[in-house]
């Protein structure tokens, strides 16, 4: 598979992956094993980022549109989120009650 589906599958951004990993293709079974052993660059980008932007949206509470809206176009760290969760600007705290909306409405739809 391409690199790019390699980094989602893995749930890093992959212009901080090593450069070998950019180039070449991998197969399922090597995305798997690095999934079993990731590597030490794996662990760290998966605990200090930067994030790709689903998992920044995600570890946000909010959707990936809502950080389009923001004006929020690129990676963030784990500092970065932390800044933010720490004291949430208003467009955070809004945009978290508008998609906690949604969830509720998508549940409740899928209930009848």
């Amino acid at each position: 598979m391409k690199p790019a589906t390699a980094a989602k599958k893995l749930g890093v951004y992959l212009p901080a992956t090593p450069e070998e990993f950019q180039s070449a293709a991998l197969t399922r079974d090597e995305v798997d094993a690095l999934r079993a052993d990731p590597p030490a660059w794996l662990v760290d980008l998966r605990r200090n980022g930067p994030f790709p932007r689903d998992v920044v949206a995600a570890k946000l509470g909010i959707s990936r549109s809502a950080l389009a809206r923001s004006g929020v176009s690129d990676a963030m760290d784990a500092e970065e989120i932390g800044v933010l969760l720490a004291d949430p600007p208003q467009w955070l705290t809004h945009e978290r009650e508008v998609h906690r909306e949604v969830l509720a409405e998508e549940a409740r739809l899928k209930q009848q």
